[in-house]
């Protein structure tokens, strides 16, 4: 079997493979590869705490070989797939090299490569805009948002410090929403270390093209979300979009331009790229077409031998949303890749298939240190003790016991010690030093 894709959907088919096939793995009579880009698996929902400095980056990671030790484990990208031939061809070099490709042949296939941002070519969005969907992107933000706290406190011109302390963000999902709230929350506590710095001083701008923030929250939650964030100044522009940022220049579709040295584009996902490099059918939004039972649905409609899909990649319908695809997040792709794994051995077994039926979506999100919007099976709570549900649901989620364990440390550290407001700008130009050295000793002309 080769799975595509070592992200919560992915992994979680190979661990509850692993669990029951561990017999049949060890001697050989069953072989499972995994294919994904980075060596571990990456727990979105927790990047805004790690941007905010609550949860040690590498918490929030989880090693897939040492998770996986009866699957055979691969770091490398997949770039193409011929299902007719069960072939694909997988590239082990890093970022700008070639010629480490090689070809994997397989029976079954499961494809979960996930998805990645969507951008939008908006002048000067390539050059000063910030991702949020890696763990090196959240660290770099934290540092960022520091990093412009100091400059703030230091320079003498007014539109200077005035840039500093604007930070934008385009999007207001899960993941702009929760990063905006935490890094607030954050910066707020930061400015009590600076003599000339106030957290009224701060300017934070929440750009969304819909009507609403949290669109997969209930129109109350959001509005309520909406309502705090307001209360804690937080500037949400609804129904607008970034048109240009261009020379730092924040011009937006309402006719408003200020300068911000900080843009945060949290503006959507779109499927993986490597599925439009296979012969998978796919739907008008790019996913694969599956049917109920998660298998991939043929140009007939009908299954397509040995091949499977789930998670954000994979258009699911969902029932109770009148056949439209399941929304791309962590909670489906968690339920997906549990159901897909029981439907292989089902079928291995040739017993029957059972459809995925999608439990309501209790979701939640954080707004900062005791702060936070959920859903329950009663309702809905808002506050601290929807933070402590929120903490707690993740920390079921999270595909690792001993990473539970490692993130409830730092929650019960965090608690106990103040916040560290350091900015480690440094760790991203680690050679910046070193390099510095040879041109004091070579000065140019």
């Amino acid at each position: 079997m080769l799975i595509i894709g070592g992200g919560c959907a992915g992994l979680t088919v190979a661990l509850r493979l692993q669990q029951t096939l561990r017999t049949r793995l060890r001697t050989g009579q069953d072989e499972i590869t995994l294919v994904e880009p980075q060596p571990y698996l990456t727990y979105h929902p927790l990047l805004a705490e790690v941007a905010a400095g609550t949860i040690d980056p590498r918490h929030v990671v989880v090693p897939l070989r040492r998770t996986l030790p009866d699957c055979r484990v691969l770091t490398a990208r997949v770039t193409r797939v011929d299902h007719a031939a069960r072939r694909a061809r997988i590239d082990a070099a890093a970022p700008g090299e070639s010629g480490l490709t090689s070809e994997l042949h397989y029976d079954v296939l499961v494809v979960a490569p996930g998805s990645v941002s969507r951008t939008a070519p908006v002048p000067g969005l390539a050059e000063h805009g910030l991702g949020f969907a890696t763990v090196g992107e959240a660290v770099s933000l934290r540092n960022h948002v520091l990093e412009q706290l100091d400059l703030a406190s230091t320079t003498r011109d007014p539109e200077l410090r005035q840039s500093a302390l604007t930070f934008v963000f385009v999007g207001a999902g899960y993941a702009g929403v929760g990063a905006l709230a935490e890094l607030e929350d954050m910066a707020r506590y930061a400015t009590k270390g600076y003599h000339n710095l106030q957290a009224d001083d701060l300017r934070w701008v929440l750009v969304e093209a819909t009507g609403r923030i949290l669109p997969e929250e209930s129109p109350e939650l959001a509005d309520h979300t909406l309502a705090e964030l307001r209360e804690r100044s937080v500037d949400v522009r609804l129904r607008t979009t970034l048109e240009s940022a261009a020379d730092r220049m924040m011009t937006l579709s309402d006719g408003s331009r200020f300068a911000a040295r900080t843009l945060v584009w949290t503006a959507g996902t779109r499927p993986a790229p490597l599925l439009n490099h296979t012969d998978l059918p796919l739907d008008g939004n790019g996913r694969i077409r599956c049917l109920p039972d998660l298998r991939v649905a043929g140009p007939d409609g009908l299954p397509l031998a040995g091949a499977w899909a789930a998670g954000d990649c994979a258009a699911v319908p969902d029932p109770g949303a009148e056949g439209a695809p399941c929304a791309p997040n962590a909670q489906h792709a968690l339920a997906q890749a549990d159901l897909l794994a029981a439907n292989l051995l089902a079928a291995a077994a040739g017993q029957a298939l059972r459809d995925y039926h999608p439990d309501r979506p209790y979701c939640s999100t954080s707004l900062g240190v005791g702060r936070a919007v959920a859903h329950t099976r009663r309702g809905q709570l808002t506050g601290r003790r929807a933070w402590w549900l929120h903490r707690a649901r993740h920390l079921r989620r999270l595909p690792s016991p001993e990473r539970r364990v490692r993130i409830l440390t730092d929650w019960l550290l965090a608690g106990l010690f103040r916040r560290e407001v350091v900015s480690l700008g440094s760790v991203e130009h680690p050679r910046a030093e070193f390099e510095a050295g040879f041109t004091d000793l070579h000065p140019g002309p």
